[in-house]
């Protein structure tokens, strides 16, 4: 695997930044963000390649970072019964190139990823919300969004709809006053007199 790592990057050195085995023996390369559909065409149409089904696209939000988002890209090869992870990174306001041109199915994971990350791919056929509601505020996978999110959506049985209301979070003062567990069971053995 190290040795196809190092094939690709020789061959594409313009894009890939690094190319490793991780320590569950699968092959990572590192792409710049530029880099997406050169080097996914390139995995899907070489003859010692050939990774033509993409398993997955996610990201991952690490705000400590410059670059924030990590895209990573599952592919795998029938072929050669191996797979591969392609990664890459942005922030927030950078798009990166659509990936849907190479793999069809990378249309839904980059709706999917636009919708909980809001990482914006450019020249998508058709990125809108694919899980949230479409006037979801916010996306919720990202590390900087609030837990309990920003409205509440119920049911109201007396308008026979959804309704949308902000949350409320009004603590009231409450005292606990919780005896611990070994003092409510009895002493089981009693000393003899």
């Amino acid at each position: 695997l190290s040795e196809f790592g190092e094939y690709v990057a020789n061959i594409l050195p313009k894009y890939v930044q690094q190319a490793q085995v991780n320590h569950c023996k699968e092959l990572e390369i590192l792409i710049a963000p530029g880099g997406i559909v050169p080097v996914l065409t390139f995995l899907r149409d070489h003859t010692n390649a050939e990774f033509k089904s993409m398993a997955d696209l996610t990201a991952i939000d690490v705000p400590s970072r410059p670059y924030r988002f990590e895209i990573i890209y599952n592919l795998l090869s029938l072929t050669y019964n191996s797979r591969i992870r392609v990664k890459t990174y942005t922030d927030e306001l950078t798009a990166i190139d659509t990936a849907s041109e190479v793999h069809r199915i990378a249309n839904w994971y980059e709706r999917e990823v636009w919708d909980m990350y809001g990482v914006f791919f450019s020249n998508h056929p058709d990125l809108r919300r694919i899980l949230t509601d479409y006037g979801f505020e916010g996306h919720p996978f990202r590390k900087d969004f609030p837990v309990q999110g920003y409205v509440e959506v119920r049911y109201d049985d007396e308008l026979k709809r959804l309704v949308c209301e902000p949350i409320e979070m009004a603590q009231e003062y409450r005292k606990f006053d919780i005896s611990p567990t070994w003092e409510q069971f009895p002493t089981f053995r009693k000393d003899k007199e």
